[in-house]
């Protein structure tokens, strides 16, 4: 499965909404800036998107309603070790209450891979910080078994988090 983001002004994303509506694109946005996600299995209908593989999927994406990208740049040597430790996660969240879905995408021209999450609210997503689940996911950050080891890390993670914008606006 492939994942493209784009960013601009939200009325420009939802022109392209409405020009594919047979394709599926989530319009997300923040105080600033606006970003359209297109999950496909074949080409993307943006000019110059962000490219990404879906690595792991879970749930459907068009019901969140607050998303949270957590953006990971990983170094070359590191990018192994990185999906593996993604792909034993014990896979928790998915039974927190307002969880709608979560991407592990792998990015094709860039460093920084994102795990995506998608919830019903933001609500939802502060709940489950404080959940154990949350605690369980990130009982190995800081240790030798954590996927924060400096050596794969050429620099920060960061997080960005979008709320969907309302289709009639």
């Amino acid at each position: 499965m492939n994942f493209f983001i784009t960013y601009g002004t939200t009325d420009y994303l939802k022109k392209i909404v409405n020009q594919h509506t047979d394709q599926k694109l989530l319009l997300l946005e923040n105080p600033d800036t606006a970003t359209l996600f297109h999950e496909t299995e074949g080409s993307s209908v943006f000019n110059e998107p962000k490219k990404y593989e879906v690595l792991d999927s879970t749930g459907e994406m068009m019901n969140g309603t607050f998303a949270v990208l957590n953006n990971i740049p990983v170094t070359q040597e590191g990018r192994p070790l990185f999906e593996k430790r993604f792909s034993e996660r014990a896979r928790l969240i998915e039974k927190e209450p307002g969880f709608s879905a979560i991407r592990v995408l792998r990015p094709l021209a860039s460093d920084t891979y994102i795990i995506l999450t998608l919830w019903e609210s933001e609500k939802h997503f502060k709940a489950w910080q404080d959940s154990k689940a949350y605690e369980h996911a990130h009982k190995k950050r800081g240790t030798d078994q954590g996927v924060d080891q400096q050596s794969i890390f050429p620099r920060p993670s960061y997080v960005t988090t979008y709320y969907s914008v309302d289709k009639e606006d």
